[in-house]
């Protein structure tokens, strides 16, 4: 039987983006052969963050250069004028609302979300444009996902959702109360990670799964069920790599930051090192 894996990106803002491009160069420095085997997994699932990563890996560009980007003192990235505190604060009281399905919850995130005075949207769609080596959607099996605001439904986009991709990322990344939501095809999206930084659902067809997580394994979740709970239940076998005290402490306290990235991408290559031996052996190799 053929075996289908995915490789999982999670959300966690710019320190994540950065986090992960380490973590995957540290993995393929120290067991090239694993670096190989997750950049050519069947399936490449991005959530916010992830999504940005998730996209990059299925372009051309080395694994190398992507890191190097991270490193450099000049980006195309702003900062939000927001902290992650401030944003968990706009929409606390939706997610507490008792009596609500999680769909209606988000709905009403997604409304505080819209309502928010943000940089304009086009500002925010061309940061993204700079993030992508390659603005058209692979051959390959690329998913990112992304929130309906007006439905609080998960959407997947893919290459055949007839989406550009720099929409389907913007949308994945639109952080509600940091950035603006994104209008594709007369609907708006907002960050997929809103309701799950991973999303498992979105690789249900998959027999395996490693995932890079931009937080620690007991992160606070307002929805009851944690990513490590999440990860937990996915049907086929897994493997989770949670962003360690080391990387936790290089994040600062506002993975938005543009200031975040560099200290980020060290972390995230030196714990892959640390974990390439551990990846390879759940990978079979």
């Amino acid at each position: 039987m053929t075996t289908r894996r995915a490789l999982v990106l999670a959300g966690g803002g710019l320190a994540g983006i950065a986090w992960e491009t380490g973590v995957l160069l540290g993995i393929a420095e120290n067991v090239p052969a694993a670096g190989r085997a997750l950049l050519a997994s069947d399936v490449l699932l991005g959530t916010s963050a992830g999504s940005t990563v998730a996209a990059q890996l299925s372009s051309d560009l080395p694994l190398e250069e992507l890191f190097a980007r991270q490193l450099s003192e000049t980006s195309h990235e702003i900062h939000p004028g927001v902290s992650v505190d401030g944003i968990t604060e706009l929409f606390l009281d939706a997610v507490m609302t008792p009596g609500t399905t999680k769909e209606q919850k988000l709905t009403k995130i997604g409304a505080v979300a819209a309502a928010t005075d943000t940089v304009d949207e086009g500002v925010r769609r061309e940061v993204i444009a700079h993030r992508l080596p390659s603005h058209d959607w692979p051959s390959r099996d690329l998913r990112v996902t992304g929130i309906d605001i007006a439905t609080g439904e998960l959407v997947v986009f893919d290459r055949a959702s007839g989406v550009d991709l720099v929409d389907a990322v913007a949308a994945s990344c639109a952080v509600p109360g940091a950035w603006p939501t994104v209008s594709i095809a007369g609907r708006r999206y907002m960050d997929g990670g809103v309701g799950s930084s991973v999303n498992m659902s979105a690789v249900s067809d998959c027999d395996t799964a490693v995932v890079l997580v931009p937080s620690a394994p007991d992160a606070p979740s307002p929805w009851g069920t944690g990513t490590a709970d999440e990860i937990a239940a996915f049907a086929g076998a897994t493997l989770a790599v949670f962003a360690d005290a080391g990387a936790l402490e290089a994040f600062g306290p506002n993975p938005l930051d543009p200031a975040c990235r560099a200290p980020s991408a060290q972390a995230g290559r030196a714990q892959g090192r640390r974990e390439a031996a551990r990846i390879a052996q759940f990978l079979g190799l």
